[in-house]
Order: structure tokens, then sequence, then C-alpha cells
């Protein structure tokens, strides 16, 4: 067992969401994303405090805090030059750079767990929510 997965926990529930949400929107027809944090105390690793699946990245960029790191698991639909929809399922890794060395730490020594426990394809970051702007540009290069 690795040493992140020692540190680092996901309780029941939060893996039995991560694989719903994966399900549930590989198919969606509007972009969907739910945000993920880590409890300084417990190390667990668990859905933000309200639980929301945002439907707009302008949405998200409003509600992710300013000095504070976040994961954030994203389905975006898009239709390819082809004219084939894909919903590309990343996770978008929110690093401010204000925030402080600790956080910096605790959620970089996580990042590899998170990815590979929610089971995204890519990880995009980002240093301000106003990248998020940017993103449908990213997913589809």
């Amino acid at each position: 067992m690795s040493a992140e997965a020692r540190l680092y926990t996901f309780s029941q529930e939060t893996k039995d969401h991560l694989r719903k949400f994966r399900l549930g929107t590989s198919r969606a027809k509007d972009p969907q994303a739910v945000v993920y944090m880590i409890d300084k105390q417990t190390k667990e690793i668990r859905q933000d405090e309200d639980e929301i699946v945002y439907k707009s990245l302008e949405e998200l960029a409003d509600d992710l805090p300013d000095h504070s790191p976040r994961y954030i698991l994203l389905s975006y639909p898009l239709t390819l030059p082809s004219g084939r929809l894909s919903v590309p399922y990343v996770m978008l890794y929110y690093l401010p750079t204000t925030c402080n060395a600790e956080l910096r730490m605790l959620y970089a020594g996580a990042k590899e767990l998170m990815r590979n426990t929610s089971e995204v394809t890519r990880i995009l970051d980002l240093e301000n929510a106003d990248e998020l702007e940017e993103v449908p540009d990213k997913l589809a290069a």
C-alpha cells in the first residue's frame, strides 16, 4: 500500500459517489462538475461542504475559494470537428498561488490518489478561477 493511501482516506460513501458521478456523466448533455476537498484534521478526501453539482464553469468559478486548493471533477461534453460527441472526464487541480505551503503540500500529496480513485483520464492544473474559461479549449485540443 502506498504512503498516500495510508495517509489520506475516502469514506465508502465518497467512493460510491465518485463512481456514480463518473458513470452518470458519461452521456451528459451539459457540463457537470463536483468539488472535493481534504479535511485538514482527518485527512479525509470528501465532497465540498455544499455537495453541489455545478452545471456551468462560471457558476463554479464564483464558488471556488481564493486561498484554498480543491480537486474538481468535470465532465464536459464537446462536439469534435468530425461532428462526433465526446464527453471528457477530467480532474481540475485548483491550486491558487495565494494558498499557504501547508495546504500546497497536503493537496500535492493526494493528487495521484485522487486521480486514481476518481478514474479521470486527464488532470488540468489551474492557478486561479479565471483559468476555467480556457478549459473547453484545452479539452478540445
